[in-house]
């Protein structure tokens, strides 16, 4: 028999909103109870993936899409997704390792560990991704790197914010970068941009702008929205690699699309700035 907590394996069809509005859209409902519970989430993920991060004997398996999963992700999901039935029983919830289950209007999108190929090695740059999409737009996102103390997070009209040594949170912002000769990006690795077939526009981009790197995964969205980058961008991306990642973004001042430009969870690619130089960015990507 199929226990609920079986993984689905590779997961079927996009299920983002069909017709969800811009990611700037206004949102006039009060998300506090729901940030609040967001990070609650997050403390129980924490919990789960440190208890077992750089353990000598961690199990570590491979899906039937040859990406690696390990205990911690199944347990950090599993702890997340028993928070909500508790607290949110009539939400839906869509987790990488988990799957879909309930309704999508009001959907909490769950990355367990991004970055699983760290946590494996025991490298620290990985982060539980938290979302609560609301009619098809990322309104929540926690975004928690406990193997270095540090998160982030914020809600559509509550601002973007990030942990600090002292305890207290910090306000987030994105950079007032205005030419492209002077922003540093990060462009997540070369073996994206040519299996995307957009190897020409990386060298476009890495060839007009002041420093690039490929610092990957979550950890450069939230460089962006702290000011350090002007520029993320990556293609093969899930929902639940970037959900978290756009209200972070937006509310520190961002903007947040896809390659093309489009406000998509499911166009499989993501380009985050620092909003001033979106237009440019895209218009430099795309020359022919």
């Amino acid at each position: 028999m199929k226990s609920r907590w079986d993984p689905p394996g590779i997961l079927g069809p996009v299920t983002s909103h069909p017709s969800a509005p811009t990611f700037d859209a206004p949102f006039d409902g009060d998300l506090r109870a729901d940030l609040e519970l967001a990070l609650r989430l997050a403390d129980a993920a924490d919990a789960a993936s440190m208890s077992r991060f750089d353990a000598a004997d961690l199990d570590v398996s491979l899906k039937a899409d040859a990406t690696h999963v390990t205990e911690a992700d199944l347990a950090t999901e599993r702890a997340i997704r028993s928070l909500l039935e508790a607290e949110r029983p009539s939400d839906g919830v869509f987790g990488e390792e988990y799957g879909i289950t309930g309704d999508s209007v009001r959907q909490w999108i769950i990355d367990p560990i991004d970055g699983t190929a760290n946590y494996l090695k025991g490298i620290p740059m990985w982060t539980t991704l938290i979302a609560l999409s609301i009619d098809g737009v990322p309104r929540v996102g926690v975004a928690s790197q406990p193997a270095i103390g540090r998160r982030w997070w914020a809600a559509t009209g509550l601002g973007a914010w990030t942990s600090t040594p002292g305890g207290d949170p910090k306000p987030l912002a994105v950079s007032a970068v205005d030419a492209i000769a002077d922003s540093s990006v990060s462009f997540q690795s070369i073996g994206q941009w040519r299996d995307a077939g957009k190897l020409d526009a990386l060298e476009r981009l890495t060839s007009s702008v002041w420093r690039d790197r490929g610092y990957g995964d979550a950890w450069p969205y939230m460089l962006l929205a702290e000011g350090r980058l002007e520029l993320v961008a990556e293609f093969d991306v899930k929902e639940y690699d970037i959900a978290a990642l756009v209200p972070i973004v937006t509310e520190a001042g961002g903007r947040f699309t896809s390659f093309d430009g489009e406000d998509s969870l499911s166009a499989r690619s993501s380009l985050a700035t620092n909003r001033v130089l979106h237009d440019a960015y895209l218009g430099l990507l795309h020359q022919s």
